[in-house]
């Protein structure tokens, strides 16, 4: 078996895996990161491309902001169009003097690939049978597979960035792992289409069900509806996408909606998931491993760097000074603003969708909710804050 050293392995080479280690290459730490998937299938995947403020500076921050500059589109907000009342608008400017920004993760993920290269990072993918060691002892490893030959990295350090069925997770005994979770009995079928969006985030609410109009550049459109959780891609042509998304919206917006071919169509189902603790020994979870939120409140990508901000911290603080206070913490601290964030994601979630077989009663719950949210500027102004992204934690 080939070993190597290195001081921080890293499972997982999405954009928390290559995020953490470009953060920690910038403060001189070794970290060597390993992903069972192709570069080509990574840059594949579809994700969310809105972003907290937060997110925002901290990008910039490392030197990730010039490319999101150009090409990303800022957003002051997000509209609510709810069937038969006035449109209004979650004002994140107004009531936080903060922006988000309308950016893709596969253009992140992009810019992360880009400046790992340029620094001459590891970055291994098609790695099997990835799987960490001995991480409650102070020699962790992790051992995997390549083109038949077996490989050991050696390391300070197990940083879990490999998603929602990784092994990371499943490498904390259950004894130890506590998880929460809650499925939706509805998915979110969402299609990319190379046409002009419409100019304002915008989320919909209407009898027929739940619609989404956001953008990921000037001449990229993405849109969602609500569908049933045994509906099919191929039931959905182009031309009963639009239709149906048009009939979910006020009639304004629909005369706006440029339609055109689809470039990806895809149905996913939702749900919230949370697994307590984030940290066994001297592996840590980041991301998808320990979190997965329904994505009407746009808070996936935004946690996995927020967790990245938490986890990096904690490891260049103790490569610098010896100390380990935020490597301790980092469980604690990641975890309420994960809390935080599933909470508002269910809330909108609740919120915004029609649930089969509600009662009349939950129904007008719901449109009360909606009617106290417009006419108090209170509530608007705990929305935008929850929206834009809370503070990291000092």
């Amino acid at each position: 078996m080939a070993t190597t050293r290195t001081q921080v392995a890293i499972i997982g080479g999405g954009p928390a895996g290559l995020l953490l280690s470009h953060i920690l290459h910038r403060a001189g730490i070794e970290s060597i990161v390993l992903e069972r998937q192709s570069r080509s299938y990574v840059l594949e995947r579809i994700r969310a491309g809105v972003l907290e403020a937060g997110t925002i500076a901290l990008l910039r921050a490392v030197g990730l902001g010039d490319r999101m500059d150009r090409e990303g589109h800022p957003h002051d907000g997000a509209a609510i169009a709810w069937e038969g009342r006035p449109r209004f608008f979650i004002d994140t400017m107004k009531y936080t003097g903060k922006q988000m920004m309308a950016y893709g993760q596969t253009a992140i993920t992009e810019d992360l690939y880009a400046a790992r290269d340029a620094a001459g990072g590891t970055i291994i993918d098609q790695a099997a049978n990835v799987q960490p060691h001995d991480v409650i002892s102070d020699r962790p490893f992790v051992t995997y597979e390549k083109e038949g030959l077996s490989h050991r990295i050696d390391c300070d350090y197990v940083a879990g960035c490999d998603g929602f069925h990784g092994v990371s997770r499943a490498s904390i005994p259950a004894t130890v792992l506590k998880t929460y979770e809650k499925s939706y009995p509805f998915g979110w079928l969402g299609i990319m289409s190379p046409t002009p969006p419409y100019p304002d985030l915008c989320y919909c609410y209407s009898s027929r069900g739940f619609a989404l109009a956001s953008m990921r550049n000037p001449m990229l459109s993405r849109y969602y509806i609500q569908c049933d959780l045994d509906a099919e891609v191929e039931d959905w042509p182009d031309e009963r996408f639009w239709e149906e998304f048009k009939s979910r919206c006020p009639e304004d917006m629909a005369e706006k909606i440029v339609t055109g071919p689809s470039i990806e169509k895809s149905i996913a189902p939702l749900r919230s998931f949370v697994a307590e603790p984030m940290r066994y020994g001297r592996l840590f979870l980041a991301g998808d491993a320990a979190h997965i939120v329904p994505p009407t409140g746009a808070k996936g990508l935004n946690l996995a760097v927020s967790d990245v901000f938490y986890l990096s911290r904690g490891l260049i603080e103790f490569y610098r000074n010896g100390k380990t206070l935020y490597l301790d913490c980092y469980s604690d601290m990641a975890l309420r603003r994960v809390w935080a964030s599933a909470r508002i994601s269910w809330w909108l979630t609740m919120l915004l969708h029609r649930f089969p077989n509600e009662t009349p009663f939950e129904q007008q719950m719901r449109f009360n909710q909606f009617d106290y949210l417009q006419a108090s500027a209170h509530a608007q102004a705990s929305l935008a804050e929850q929206y834009v992204g809370l503070p990291f934690e000092a």
